[in-house]
């Protein structure tokens, strides 16, 4: 406990009664912890819950250094991690260097921004951040401004777009293949009960996705998952090598959710952006959330809870644009109900397809939000 305090206080936050100096008996997690882990969560966009759990403590595991606290420099191997890598990547997107996702993460696309960085600045292209490195990016980062060049490349594909679906990959990651831990409060079951249907779902929009000459890919955690329709639908363990081959991917990953309150319920979405600023870190991601969300309250009358910006891992780690999905609240009993039916989930399915068609329509193509048929789609695919 004395280590998270400590963890914490490194991570900038900064509440009464944090200190291990300042309480009597530092290894209790007293309120005073419970209010840092809130905090932290909430400036981090990560479920507000006062639990440390794997999401929780990787944030607080990166956030533990800044930029000049160390030596960064590329490991294959073993990526190095943190805010330090963050804020770098940060600074070369604006110089226009580095056009990646901001993960956090030191690979082979910040290695070589930072072996661009260096020869332009005429030190030694090692690629190594050392002092020399950070001093010369301090010298000049007062002279610039964003330009959300980190962003430009999903901007760039969507201009490129047809809009066409046909042979576009697709990857859909059902709530069991996407390691999510259970929400606070959730029963023991709600694993197994999410699982099955956010797979169905996923399944069933998989097939209409390879009906329309899509490439959709489904993520099992153990196992083929069930295909609906005949189709041929990819099933693979692990999404990397499909996103290695297909770097023009979408990721679509399905949740239910689950509150104390069983008032709640609804549908919501979320992309990967600044809790705070609402800058917007991947465009197409945005887009996706954005759009499928308002198919699926159309075509089942749920309750709009609305599209937001999140730092979850699971939205930015595949370095692909990246749409989570909260298909309901197995806690409330409307939307328990309805998640049951085979019609409900039919039509969830169907909004996937829909609004990813419409991700990629010009605006004088474009349909009204519910109103797009399969025939509609199919004409757009050569059907």
């Amino acid at each position: 406990m004395v280590s998270l305090r400590e963890r914490l206080l490194r991570a900038g936050v900064t509440v009464a009664y944090l200190a291990p100096q300042d309480v009597n008996d530092p290894s209790v997690f007293d309120d005073h912890v419970d209010a840092a882990v809130r905090a932290f969560q909430q400036e981090r966009g990560l479920i507000v819950d006062g639990a440390v759990g794997p999401e929780t403590d990787r944030a607080l595991n990166e956030a533990q250094y800044s930029l000049g606290d160390r030596t960064l420099q590329l490991d294959d191997q073993d990526p190095l991690r943190g805010d330090d890598v963050s804020r770098l990547q940060h600074n070369l997107s604006r110089l226009g260097f580095y056009y990646g996702h901001l993960d956090g993460v030191f690979g082979s696309g910040t290695h070589h921004a930072v072996v661009e960085l260096q020869q332009s600045l005429g030190l030694a292209p090692t690629g190594v951040v050392d002092r020399e490195t950070i001093a010369a990016l301090a010298r000049i980062n007062k002279n610039i401004t964003s330009s959300k060049a980190f962003s430009l490349r999903d901007y760039h594909r969507l201009e490129r777009a047809s809009s066409a679906l046909r042979d576009r990959c697709v990857v859909l990651v059902p709530s069991p293949a996407a390691g999510q831990q259970p929400p606070a409060g959730a029963p023991a079951d709600f694993p197994v009960r999410a699982g099955e249907v956010t797979t169905d779902v996923a399944a069933r929009a998989a097939s209409l996705l390879a009906e329309i000459g899509a490439d959709p890919v489904l993520v099992a955690a153990v196992g083929a998952a069930p295909v609906r329709g005949g189709q041929a639908v990819r099933t693979v363990p692990d999404p990397a090598p499909v996103l290695a081959e297909h770097p023009e991917a979408v990721v679509l990953t399905l949740h239910c959710d689950w509150n104390r309150t069983e008032a709640a319920g609804g549908l919501a979405s979320f992309y990967w952006g600044d809790v705070e600023t609402h800058e917007i870190y991947s465009p197409i991601g945005e887009r996706a959330a954005t759009l499928v969300l308002k198919e699926m309250v159309a075509r089942t009358g749920a309750l709009d809870l609305g599209t937001h910006p999140r730092q979850w891992s699971l939205l930015r780690a595949a370095g692909a644009p990246t749409a989570w999905l909260d298909l309901g609240y197995l806690s409330n009993a409307a939307d328990r109900a309805a998640l049951a039916g085979t019609e409900h989930r039919s039509h969830l399915a169907e909004a996937i397809v829909f609004g990813l068609q419409r991700m990629y329509l010009l605006a004088e193509e474009d349909h009204p939000t519910g109103t797009m048929r399969l025939d509609d789609v199919a004409g757009y695919n050569g059907g």
